[in-house]
């Protein structure tokens, strides 16, 4: 069997300690290095949906179509549950209600995907893999809202 000197132990022991911390430090530096990389090539925008549609110009023929239709299903309810039970009367008032969510629906539908085709365009312009909704994001991200804004406008 080797016999070590103290101060031989010392020394090897001090090289083991080296090369563990030298490889803990290199770990470090190739994982936070890939990170790095990966976050440089690929840009984050951000928009504010709620601001977008609300200053979409079809919003407010929209809006009003739909006060409209919910002041014609008002009447037509009135008149039609004037001689109807409480459970025909609740039944009918369900009924009134879907055909408003889907009359709404139809009316959103054209909206919503022309903010949607807006923000790709304009992430495809900017170089953008990913877009995040506004509120979602606690720090960074390229806001690109008022470029959608200005893209739906254009239209």
């Amino acid at each position: 069997m080797i016999t070590l000197q103290k101060k031989q132990v010392k020394i090897i022991s001090v090289l083991i300690a080296l090369v563990f911390v030298g490889s803990v430090v290199a770990l470090a530096l190739t994982q936070s290095g890939s990170g790095i990389v990966s976050a440089a090539s690929s840009s984050v925008g951000v928009v504010d949906y709620r601001q977008i549609a609300q200053q979409h110009p079809q919003l407010q023929s929209a809006n009003a179509e739909m006060q409209t239709a919910v002041q014609d299903a008002q009447k037509e309810f009135e008149e039609k549950s004037a001689n109807m039970s409480d459970q025909e009367k609740n039944d009918y008032y369900q009924q009134t209600q879907e055909r408003l969510q889907q009359k709404n629906q139809e009316l959103m539908e054209p909206i919503q995907q022309s903010i949607e085709d807006a923000v790709k365009k304009v992430s495809e312009t900017k170089g953008l893999s990913v877009v995040l909704e506004k509120s979602t994001v606690v720090y960074g991200g390229q806001d690109i809202t008022q470029d959608v804004i200005n893209k739906i406008n254009k239209k």
